[in-house]
């Protein structure tokens, strides 16, 4: 072998493997519950924040009130983005909304694949979240505190209870665009934190290699490949004799598994055998780059045993042009997410897949630009969101906002009542799910009181 051809496999092992996940849980086992509802977790992130009233919210009061100024009463003294200052007219929903399904469940008429599983999906009205600006809410989305290096939901979960997948990582992340101004996208969003690297995420190729660096350079097999992994392992495994460093048997594993996803990859990525009725059911080519195309890739995962799946997709940021952008955006995720959840079903698996749909805030009840292409500024204290599967009622609507929408008036919902939700329903306490660090015990729901929304609970 020569030198590069050693460093076309170190780096596919090294930097493309730089998260692969331990495939044992942390021995402490205090924070598991009885009994898990669910698996496994596909979150299904809509990046720059949806607007809830041309989604799940409708406010009929808010529409009569379209043009005219928003009572002070409901804004004085409140935290703004970029409308602090600006005159505050009142913007009603843009478009209609339907009853959907036997539950009546209130979707707007952008989303009518999503209402046509309403039966299936609980959502929640109520949301709210500390952050006002795009990172530190990514931040409280994906990991509880806008405090950047904690570990995100995935990194949590894959310490509480290990990964399935001997051959895939525990956390695997893909990414699609559309729509307006895409919001940046960084890896500390699937991090590990304080956790060893090895719970890490593992970012997927939407479009073209899968997994970059994962083919054997030319002039090298699996056999003599293999005999090289023994010789790396062999002085990884020295080094960790005589030295007290966690990364080294990190460094190990990471070897391993990019040596196992050689093979499985290729598989994984196969969609040969895919029916046609599944790719209509998707309305994707499959590696298009859609989110569609994601949709299909995660239900793959699911089926072969990776924990924490989380799709985003960008360009949800709409502080004008909503009339144009929410039509675009919501095409892009409508099919692929009821598709996911049909096909889920389908295969026997929705029971024990638990799907959540959100954004990191919500937007404003007030217009942004009064230019004839009005948009929605961020809007933190109200949001809304969707669970599915896994231990969820399906057809529920939980909490309210006030007649314009401007906060929850009925069953307040913070986002750490979302990650309890998920923790409760994977069989984990998160009360009890800590890690020491800075001398604090640190967990994912943070120290403020939350509780898994049992309205929703089955």
């Amino acid at each position: 072998m020569n030198r590069r051809n050693f460093l076309q496999f170190t780096t596919m092992a090294g930097a493309t493997m730089i998260s692969a996940p331990m495939f044992a849980a942390s021995k402490n086992k205090s924070h598991l519950l009885k009994q898990a509802k669910a698996k496994r977790v596909i979150f299904l992130t809509m990046s720059g924040g949806f607007s809830q009233f041309e989604t799940f919210d409708n406010k009929p009061v808010l529409a009569k009130f379209n043009g005219k100024a928003m009572p002070e009463s409901y804004t004085k003294g409140q935290q703004l983005a970029q409308l602090q200052g600006s005159k505050l007219l009142c913007y009603g929903p843009q478009f209609k909304f339907k009853k959907w399904g036997q539950s009546k469940q209130e979707i707007s008429e952008l989303l009518p694949h999503i209402g046509s599983v309403a039966d299936e999906i609980a959502i929640v009205k109520s949301g709210y979240t500390d952050q006002i600006n795009h990172d530190p809410a990514m931040a409280m989305l994906n990991a509880g505190t806008f405090l950047n290096g904690r570990p995100s939901m995935g990194a949590w979960i894959n310490y509480a209870i290990g990964s399935e997948s001997n051959k895939l990582p525990g956390f695997v992340v893909l990414e699609s665009v559309k729509g307006r101004n895409p919001q940046p996208l960084y890896a500390r969003s699937w991090s590990n934190g304080f956790l060893d690297s090895v719970y890490q995420g593992v970012k997927f190729n939407s479009k073209g290699d899968t997994v970059n660096y994962v083919k054997n350079p030319a002039g090298i097999n699996r056999s003599n490949q293999g005999e090289l992994l023994k010789a790396i392992n062999k002085l990884n495994k020295f080094g960790k004799n005589h030295m007290d460093d966690p990364e080294i048997s990190t460094r190990i594993q990471q070897y391993e598994m990019a040596y196992r996803m050689q093979q499985s990859i290729p598989d994984l990525v196969d969609m040969s055998s895919e029916p046609d009725s599944i790719l209509k059911l998707y309305g994707c080519k499959p590696g298009d780059g859609s989110f569609a195309s994601n949709c299909l890739m995660a239900r793959k995962l699911a089926e072969n045993g990776v924990r924490f799946i989380q799709l985003y997709d960008r360009g949800w940021d709409h502080h004008n042009g909503i009339r144009k952008y929410m039509p675009i955006c919501s095409k892009a995720v409508d099919q692929g997410t009821a598709a996911l959840i049909k096909d889920l079903k389908d295969r026997d698996m929705l029971k024990d897949t638990l799907i959540v749909f959100a954004g990191e805030f919500g937007r404003t009840p007030m217009a942004q630009s009064n230019k004839g292409d009005a948009g929605r500024d961020h809007h933190m204290n109200s949001m809304s969101y969707f669970m599915a599967g896994g231990g969820i009622k399906g057809g529920v609507t939980v909490g309210a906002t006030d007649e314009l929408g401007y906060k929850p008036v009925e069953r307040p919902l913070h986002l750490r009542d979302m990650h309890a939700t998920i923790l409760n329903r994977l069989g984990i306490n998160h009360n009890k799910l800590t890690v020491r660090f800075q001398g604090l015990d640190n967990r994912l729901t943070g120290v403020e009181p939350s509780r898994p929304i049992k309205e929703i609970l089955v």
